[in-house]
């Protein structure tokens, strides 16, 4: 059950873009998918809610015969012991956050490139939804191979099967007085600004060996496997933001330590005192917890400036230190 169409009006007329996106007509209610993939009805719809879809009446006639073949192959995965029953939802919500980003991102460069044809020629809409999906496919399968291989290297060089909780630096890049600038920008202006932001922390973070977890408005959460490579990033992201005149300095806080990883996301006190120190960071600065500062302490290439222990809200006493380049 993983068709995204909603009818919030029964009387609203189907829209011809809807069959070309879900890859046939809707003709099946939720009992009708459930009893195909040879599941209760309970279960699918905990499928559904988790992929972060609207809730369906009983009557509703909006899923197609590609909803019955995905929760087929859920149902598959599950029997192979693939997956897990216990975290099926969990698979399903972590899937769908990122998917839901992504449609959302390429629905925005179809508005883009259309423009007002978008909502005003629906043929027009049609036929580049045709075109452009086919190749969006091959070019999002690309991607993802190309990043689960990358991954599965990592995790074969790292450590063993379970939970994978590891030593490494978590970082936060937060724009500053990002406030004042929703309040002052024009939407274009604000959205010219983050790709900007955007673009510059992902080559720089790419660059140095890190990876993105994930941006979230103002901030870009980011990761290293090494104290270097943590520092690398977030010194070159603020010398990067310097040469940008129209992106304004950042705050940015480092740490290291233990690490959960699970589902693309990071979990852990290591996270919550980077995210810490980024909101004490001065702007165009970057704090280190002291796990950090201690790896990188005689490591010719940078300066570290204690500044005392500071009161943060769950962290009794957590030190930090100003990280620099050495003169």
């Amino acid at each position: 059950m993983y068709s995204s169409y909603e009818r919030p009006d029964s009387t609203r007329p189907d829209l011809p873009i809807e069959d070309t996106l879900l890859g046939g007509e809707p003709k099946y209610r939720k009992a009708d998918v459930a009893a195909a993939a040879g599941v209760d009805v309970g279960r699918a719809e905990r499928l559904w809610q988790a992929m972060g879809f609207a809730h369906v009446g009983d009557d509703d006639v909006v899923f197609t015969d590609a909803d019955v073949a995905a929760l087929r192959l859920m149902v598959q995965l599950v029997a192979a012991q693939v997956i897990p029953p216990e975290i099926e939802t969990a698979v399903a919500r972590s899937l769908a956050q990122t998917m839901s980003r992504l449609a959302e991102w390429e629905v925005g460069i179809f508005k883009a490139v259309l423009g007002e044809a978008f909502a005003e020629d629906m043929p027009t809409t049609v036929e580049f939804a045709k075109a452009v999906l086919p190749v969006m496919e091959e070019l999002q399968s690309y991607v993802w191979r190309r990043h689960l291989a990358a991954t599965a290297i990592r995790e074969l060089d790292g450590a063993g099967s379970g939970p994978v909780a590891r030593t490494q630096v978590i970082g936060f890049a937060d724009i500053v007085g990002y406030t004042r600038l929703i309040r002052d920008f024009t939407e274009a202006e604000l959205a010219g600004l983050i790709d900007e932001f955007e673009d510059l922390a992902t080559g720089v973070v790419a660059e140095n060996h890190g990876r993105i977890v994930k941006t979230v408005g103002d901030e870009v959460l980011f990761v290293a496997d090494t104290a270097a490579a943590g520092a690398e990033i977030g010194l070159a992201l603020n010398e990067a933001i310097d040469k940008a005149a129209e992106v304004p300095p950042l705050r940015i806080g480092l740490a290291q330590g233990t690490v959960l990883a699970r589902f693309g996301d990071v979990y852990g006190s290591t996270v919550n005192i980077a995210s810490r120190l980024t909101s004490l960071a001065r702007p165009a600065s970057v704090l280190v917890d002291r796990e950090l500062a201690t790896a990188l302490r005689g490591d010719p290439r940078y300066a570290l400036q204690p500044i005392g222990p500071t009161r943060v809200q769950g962290f009794r006493g957590l030190h930090a230190w100003v990280l620099r380049r050495a003169r």
